[in-house]
């Protein structure tokens, strides 16, 4: 039985992938007949579903406190970690400003329908900016987790976490425990998803049955566009950083940065590529062990450019397949979101389900899409996380130029 596990475990994305095709050729097969199956799919579908949400909104903020401390502690390290949060900062805004506005550009979503099987949640209500920023703060935190009101609970866990680093030494006992809440919400998730074959089959058979052939071409069609938009983001913000400010060759740097890349595009894990990362930026670009020591472990934990512009495609693609309008406004309260979300984004496959359930809550979506986005969620994590570990050595080449300019000063 132990042996059997560790295969298993070794397996998941694999029994994913059967899980998904099985699921799409079962829909196909059953459309317009086989009712009870379909009935019974949606139930187990639905009951997988209600276990992933079941700890979205602890796991959110116990991850978004403990992402903002280490962040505080990071900062005593000196000029290093501030060079690199500026990179950082500066190139997700460049990632969620490609997220907002290329989406719109080419209609992304539009004329594709989706039919969930599922119940729909409750659209966030947002009148105007005023009302939203009026309702910021939760006068009720546990009312905020119990109403599923996520932009408050991203507020009161900035809160928490900033009191934290001010209060020091004596919040530890409070962080500790909010660390070991934490590892509880993780493990429980992590269980879950060893049953995430079984619930894409369940959330994929009542979508497909519903939809037929458009669904799995209007989904291929996505991962496309996504690709291209990871792709042509990593060449044109990170090249340019690379040749501009780092004063290195593109081509050198690409060639230096493969191995990493190539294993951080199969493993979907940017911190397992973190000894990978800096052993190429170490021998092949010559750049000193404090900047990789400090820039590549806190691009693993604050660098998410490529899950920017992963979570606003995959919202606007959702809401315009389902019919649902996102104003610019909200759109750009979700990406604010996805900001304070990545902080605390484990750098480990999987990482960004619960990232997108937290938005696509905020942005009022059918339940549903959860389940289809689980289905093709490890092949945009591939993409992902491949782009985000070269943008944490594009900031390592960067800093080896600007901390020598400094230095030199």
């Amino acid at each position: 039985m132990k042996s059997f596990y560790s295969w298993y475990r070794k397996h998941i994305t694999g029994a994913i992938f059967t899980g998904l095709i099985l699921g799409i050729l079962t829909g196909l097969f059953l459309a317009g007949r086989f009712e009870p199956v379909l009935t019974v799919t949606s139930l187990i579908g639905s009951i997988y579903m209600n276990a992933l949400n079941m700890m979205i909104f602890p796991m959110v903020f116990c991850s978004i406190v403990i992402g903002i401390c280490s962040i505080g502690n990071a900062r005593t390290t000196g000029k290093i970690t501030a060079a690199s949060m500026i990179y950082f900062l500066c190139t997700t805004a460049l990632a969620s400003l490609c997220g907002l506005i290329i989406p719109r550009l080419i209609h992304l979503g539009k004329g594709v329908k989706f039919e969930m099987a599922t119940a729909d949640i409750q659209a966030t209500e947002m009148s105007s900016i005023l009302d939203t920023l009026k309702n910021l703060i939760p006068s009720n935190p546990i009312a905020a987790f119990a109403d599923g009101n996520m932009l408050q609970v991203l507020v009161f866990a900035l809160i928490i976490g900033f009191t934290l680093i001010a209060v020091g030494e004596k919040g530890t006992p409070f962080l500790n425990l909010i660390d070991s809440v934490n590892e509880v919400c993780l493990k429980i998730i992590t269980t879950i998803m060893y049953f995430t074959p079984i619930g894409v089959f369940c959330t994929i058979v009542p979508v497909v049955e519903a939809n037929g052939t458009e669904t799995i071409i209007s989904l291929a069609t996505q991962l496309v566009i996504l690709y291209v938009a990871f792709f042509g983001f990593a060449i044109v913000v990170y090249g340019l950083s690379v040749k501009l400010i780092g004063k290195q060759s593109p081509l050198k740097f690409l060639k230096a940065i493969l191995p990493a890349a190539l294993n951080a595009f199969g493993t979907c894990s940017s911190s397992a590529t973190i000894p990978l990362s800096k052993q190429c930026m170490e021998e092949e670009m010559d750049v000193s062990n404090q900047i990789t020591s400090i820039a590549i472990p806190l691009g693993a934990t604050v660098n998410m450019d490529a899950v920017s512009i992963l979570m606003s495609f995959m919202i606007m693609f959702f809401a315009n397949a389902c019919g649902i309008h996102v104003s610019i406004p909200l759109m750009i309260i979700i990406l604010l979101a996805n900001v304070l979300l990545s902080v605390g984004t484990p750098g480990v496959p999987g990482g960004a389900i619960a990232s997108f359930a937290a938005l696509a809550t905020m942005a009022g979506l059918p339940a549903g899409v959860l389940g289809v986005y689980i289905s093709i969620n490890t092949l945009c994590d591939m993409g992902a996380t491949c782009v985000n570990v070269i943008g944490d050595m594009a900031c390592c080449s960067v800093l080896k130029n600007v901390i020598q300019i400094e230095e030199e000063a």
